[in-house]
């Protein structure tokens, strides 16, 4: 243990973290796969935890990989990775896989997809990170600070958007918060919130007008109009959400007793939380919560200690936005949001969505590492006196 403990670097309770929600995630995944494996699998219930067990090692290897990795590098790497990042959006939008009327995902080998998606919203946060960094001189500047930052967003936030709203609201929304931190001038701010908020109406106007052309915006109309109705197919699985809550009560019916596994859509992916509070009960459901504030927590934490501009955007970019996600998909799941269909960060069975998830995680242990390899440029932050 002790070998282990020196051969990994940067912010150990952060580890701890991941350790900790990987063990939730196998245990959620093995118990909630069951319908899955009988209905594909003739009954195997090993095989989806196998998979996913190869899955989940194979990220916790890319997160230690990346935070080998000195971060200042990462800004180079993924300069270039933007760049390949929008084509491949584009080639996703008109030729990926069509799975509930979006194309969203390439075919890969053995069963798997990539969401291209998941790799432009890590390689833009890394372009917003590297920008502000640059443009911090003359930051209030329209021209030369607000455009080459702003562009880049608006290209992939709505390359991603006919397929996956969800998912370009997260990454718009982490952009401004990003850009807030790194002082651009809010008037810019709220003319970028003008013109994501004139490219919904434009594409509800079309979808309107040309059904076929925009599929997906009336799946997200039909899941806002439903989430007070009680009709409907989304509205189906928050029912089974909420039964599968009530029946965890504070307790829990312990690991492996779900039953409303057997009647909540995508309990391994989207609801996997429900899932989580019916086995462990309401203590379960807090501790998971509690996991992701601790991982904002320490995140926020780096950034006060970080000497350089870089880092601090990198790291409280990337931490937003997995927190983020996770507080959506939790929130949808008690039906606090409209169905969404994001996953749950580091438990949700998934592949390449996972790995870039470790890689992320990866990162923000990278600029820690560099935090503890040298102390002497640490911002020690002390609150300003009264």
């Amino acid at each position: 243990m002790q070998y282990l403990l020196s051969k990994i670097k940067g912010d150990k309770i952060i580890w701890l973290v991941v350790i900790i929600l990987s063990v939730f995630s196998l245990l959620a995944v093995y118990s909630s796969t069951g319908t899955l494996a009988y209905k594909y699998q003739g009954g195997n219930t090993e095989y989806y935890m196998i998979k996913h067990f190869i899955i989940l090692l194979l990220g916790l290897f890319l997160m230690y990989l990346a935070h080998l990795v000195k971060y200042t590098y990462f800004s180079r790497i993924f300069q270039v990775a933007l760049w390949v990042a929008i084509p491949l959006l584009l080639l996703t939008l008109f030729f990926g896989l069509n799975l509930n009327e979006a194309r969203r995902v390439l075919p890969l080998p053995f069963g798997l997809t990539f969401q291209t998606s998941d790799l432009a919203k890590l390689t833009l946060i890394m372009y917003l990170a590297r920008m502000l960094t640059k443009r911090q001189e003359n930051i209030k500047d329209f021209k030369s600070a607000f455009l080459p930052i702003v562009i880049p967003v608006l290209i992939v936030c709505f390359l991603i958007l006919p397929a996956n709203f969800s998912t370009a609201a997260i990454l718009f929304s982490t952009s401004l918060v990003l850009m807030f931190i790194g002082r651009v001038s809010l008037r810019h701010i709220f003319s970028m919130i003008g013109i994501g908020v004139v490219i919904m109406l434009i594409m509800v106007l079309v979808a309107k007008s040309y059904p076929s052309l925009l599929p997906r915006v009336d799946t997200w109309i039909s899941r806002v109009e439903s989430f007070g109705d009680k009709d409907g197919e989304d509205n189906y699985q928050v029912e089974q959400a909420k039964i599968a809550i009530a029946k965890g009560g504070i307790f829990g019916l312990m690991p492996g007793n779900s039953e409303q596994r057997n009647f909540l859509p995508h309990p391994y992916s989207d609801f996997i939380f429900a899932i989580i509070i019916e086995e462990y009960g309401l203590i379960g459901g807090i501790l998971i919560i509690f996991l992701y504030l601790i991982l904002l927590f320490r995140a926020v934490k780096i950034v006060t200690k970080c000497p350089r501009n870089f880092g601090a955007f990198l790291t409280i970019g990337v931490a937003f936005s997995l927190v983020f996600q996770a507080m959506i998909n939790m929130a949808v799941a008690v039906h606090l949001l409209p169905v969404t269909g994001q996953t749950l960060p580091l438990v949700s069975m998934g592949g390449t969505s996972l790995w870039f998830t470790s890689i992320s995680i990866g990162i923000i242990l990278s600029v820690s590492k560099e935090i503890e390899n040298n102390p002497e440029d640490a911002i020690q932050f002390q609150p300003v006196e009264a």
